[in-house]
């Protein structure tokens, strides 16, 4: 494998959170009953004519800018015709030849180095229904509540040349989506896919390869092991003189191999024609001002201002700006607690810990940002002792409780007035006289013995340095 280079080119589609369909008042809620959310025009009766969902325009052209693209002031919308049972008119609404955004890129760091990616261009379409096979009858049935929800399509130069630089992109990608508000990028929902266009040829050589295509794959540890597989098949094909070709092929993550669907087509197969129900659309330069005006600080600045005030070492400043949904738990947080330091260090190890036991993407918490603030305000305070934070914590993240109420209602409220712990620490020397003597006689590590059994005496209430105190005090007592 040394001897080849590989080449891919990623095509990523991305469902838009607007309330609506791009061409009809339907919802675009995920999750609902099969079929709930379909109408005359997603389901493409004849006769009925589209209405463009003004927002979809708006998100376009807010990831456009957000990716240094050009904003195009002319597009259009054309029919790409093929026929397949979730496509119910035999034809998606898409924009091939005036795309609403072109010539962009995004800048990643990928093994150590930075390195520009082109994006050849962003354009506006619209989703197709979904398939699902029913085992018991065995057939496949068909959802359209899917289908008419609004894309776009991001698509980049072929400059990729390794998995790691593809899943850098996608993780900075889907941040500065979701920064922009223009889409959850939920990938274990399918509102992120990735379509890996991928070719191999001899290190030094200008010439393509033979391309083939891995279509809607949503798992970022999955495109890590297809890029690799498919890499290698090509090689071992190449090395054989077998004949590689152009075609669209499945990747199985359970067997770690990838199967033929179809040959690849062209844009000539497709048949694509402008739309005529559909009118262009005219961007003019003041509503491209007030768009970017609009942008929010994102990834790269919010690393460099977070290493500027609150003085986050880079590690911890990356890793939290790559989720909105980090950055929303720690801005808060840091802000009811005046600590961003402690703030991080919660996130980056408590908060990640239970985020990868539970095995849960960051976008998929459900407990208010105010609470990990809180739950540092009383630890500061000294009303809970850092092992009742951790697990205030830990049922704030489960269950979204109130921490104070469940510190309360939990008798979890730190003890440290001396007249509640002294007949505690006296009984506890009185029954541990083994580890008493030991110290006494210089072994000074049975001390740590003695707080254990302590603060288990006073389920975990009892404030840690009041008890180590108490302790000394007691033992010195006993010396004579």
């Amino acid at each position: 494998m040394a001897n080849f280079e590989t080449v891919m080119g990623i095509e990523v589609h991305v469902e838009l959170s607007t309330k609506s369909k791009i061409f009809c008042g339907c919802s675009a809620r995920f999750g609902d009953e099969a079929n709930a959310h379909v109408c005359e025009g997603c389901a493409g009766m004849p006769g009925t004519l589209p209405t463009l969902n003004r927002r979809v325009v708006e998100y376009a052209v807010r990831a456009g800018l957000a990716l240094n693209c050009e904003i195009s002031r002319f597009s259009r919308f054309d029919r790409k015709s093929y026929f397949y049972p979730d496509l119910p008119a035999s034809y998606q609404v898409t924009q091939l030849y005036h795309p609403i955004c072109k010539n962009g890129h995004l800048d990643i760091v990928a093994d150590g180095k930075t390195k520009r990616i082109g994006i050849n261009r962003i354009h506006i379409e619209e989703d197709a229904g979904k398939l699902v096979h029913d085992d018991w009858d065995d057939c496949s049935l068909v959802d359209y509540n899917r289908c008419s929800v609004p894309l776009i399509e991001i698509v980049s130069e072929p400059d990729f040349r390794s998995a790691d630089e593809v899943v850098a992109y996608l993780e900075k990608l889907k941040a500065t989506l979701q920064y922009l508000g223009v889409s959850d990028c939920k990938m274990q929902e399918g509102s992120m896919r990735a379509d890996i266009n991928l070719s191999v040829r001899p290190v030094g050589s200008e010439k393509f390869g033979v391309r083939t295509e891995m279509k809607n794959m949503a798992s970022l540890k999955s495109i890590a092991r297809a890029i690799a597989g498919e890499t290698r098949r090509h090689i071992d094909a190449i090395e054989s003189g077998e004949t590689l070709i152009q075609e669209t092929r499945r990747w199985d993550d359970n067997k770690g191999f990838s199967f033929a669907m179809r040959n690849k087509e062209n844009a000539k197969d497709y048949k694509y024609f402008p739309d005529p129900n559909l009118m262009p659309v005219i961007v003019e330069e003041e509503y491209i001002r007030e768009i970017r005006a609009s942008l929010p600080e994102l990834p790269e600045e919010k690393k460099a201002r977070y290493i500027r005030e609150f003085g986050l070492p880079e590690y911890d400043a990356d890793i939290l700006t790559g989720s909105r949904y980090l950055v929303a738990v720690f801005e808060r947080a840091a802000d009811i607690c005046k600590n961003p330091k402690e703030a991080s260090n919660w996130v980056m190890t408590e908060l990640l810990k239970l985020l990868n036991d539970a095995q849960m993407q960051p976008e998929d918490m459900k407990f208010s940002p105010d609470s990990l603030g809180t739950i540092l305000n009383m630890l500061t305070e000294g009303k809970i002792n850092r092992a009742v934070a951790k697990k205030t914590f830990a049922e704030v993240f489960e269950s979204d409780v109130d921490p104070v109420d469940y510190v309360r209602k939990n008798g979890l409220m730190q003890v440290s007035d001396t007249g509640s712990i002294e007949p505690v620490i006296r009984e506890v020397l009185d029954a541990n006289r083994k580890a008493v003597s030991e110290y006494l006689a210089g072994n000074e590590k049975s001390i740590q013995f003695l707080i254990g059994q302590s603060m288990k005496a006073l389920r975990g209430k009892g404030d840690p340095q009041v008890v180590r105190d108490l302790l000394i005090k007691g033992l010195d007592e006993r010396k004579g």
